[in-house]
């Protein structure tokens, strides 16, 4: 494994993070692994040097962060070995406090999932979208107490506009407050738009990405195909997953196409493929990785040995088309 660290802070986190969404209550979604299914994976991705993990508070409504918090203690022998990230704004419940960026929500949000993660913190506290409904302030501020009461050492970001981003971090560097070190954003090879705003901006600032769907929920690894207008899946996860219908479609193909293309000249798989692309990127410190077959942990571990040619990479991103912006809501 190798290491890097997160944007321009002293972080560092392995070159791959494993994303615990796919880890919770099976009753919630047929993909997700309870406990034990999961405890291979994690035990896996230590065993092959990995350090980062992500997780949410509304991943299977907090069943998500309660796994992660004991596999991890069961795994590794000291909290220090471990970079273990989570994330607020969905709402947690049905009052209308239960969520968003509100001073009430994000102190009460943070204290609630340092409980079912079994730690006294976080390493990375991460706004899961924009909220529109609160002064950027008042969320900068709560965020900046967090990290002051010592319950999260970093703050990051999620997918939003890079406006957005930017206001974000002027009105906490004007108040002295705790700045945004990282972006989770929705970056792949079939969603590009990321590269416009939002990418020049992270490097600019010293941002890393921590990209989300870094496989295209599966497109990018053959488990869809094309079919009326739209992508069909070929997994349990690909035939229940409505957002990936949402997100990707026909005209997307034509980059799988270029995948399978390269992968196949390497003798590889297509998400070896796909992972090493964005892991060349200079603003990516490690995608978000989920698994639920080891044989996708095993990819994603590989995929950071492979380094792609220029007229590899050209190859790969030639089939492009515009998106309009995805992801933020």
């Amino acid at each position: 494994m190798e290491y890097t660290r997160l944007g321009t802070t002293g972080l560092k986190v392995s070159r791959i993070c494993l994303g615990m969404m796919s880890y919770g209550d099976p009753a919630r979604w047929a993909w997700i692994l309870d406990e034990k299914a999961a405890e291979p994976f994690v035990r896996r991705a230590a065993e092959a040097g990995v350090t980062f993990f992500d997780t949410a508070d509304m991943y299977s409504l907090g069943v998500s962060e309660e796994v992660t918090g004991r596999l991890l203690r069961e795994v590794f022998p000291r909290r220090d070995d471990y970079v273990l990230a989570t994330k607020v704004f969905f709402p947690m419940g049905p009052g209308p406090n239960d969520g968003g960026l509100s001073r009430k929500h994000i102190l009460s949000g943070i204290d609630a999932s340092l409980r079912r993660l079994g730690v006294d913190h976080v390493d990375l506290y991460q706004i899961h979208r924009w909220d529109p409904a609160t002064p950027v302030e008042e969320t900068m501020e709560a965020l900046h107490d967090v990290v002051r009461a010592g319950k999260a050492r970093y703050i990051g970001a999620s997918s939003m506009y890079a406006w957005q981003f930017a206001k974000a971090q002027h009105v906490a560097e004007k108040h002295g407050w705790t700045r945004f070190v990282s972006m989770q954003n929705h970056y792949n090879l079939a969603y590009r738009e990321e590269e416009r705003e939002m990418i020049p901006l992270c490097l600019d600032q010293g941002v890393g990405c921590v990209p989300w769907s870094p496989l295209a929920r599966g497109l990018l690894t053959g488990t869809r195909e094309r079919g009326a207008g739209r992508a069909e899946g070929r997994t349990v996860r690909a035939e229940s997953d409505e957002l990936a219908g949402q997100l990707y479609g026909e005209a997307d193909f034509d980059v799988v196409d270029a995948v399978r293309e390269v992968a196949a000249e390497r003798g590889l798989p297509p998400a070896r493929i796909a992972l090493a692309w964005l892991l060349g990127k200079p603003v990516v410190s490690a995608p978000i990785v989920g698994a639920t077959k080891l044989a996708h942990l095993d990819d994603a571990l590989a995929a950071v040995d492979v380094s792609l040619t220029e007229e590899e990479i050209a190859h790969l991103e030639a089939p492009y088309r515009p998106h309009p912006v995805l992801g933020h809501s």
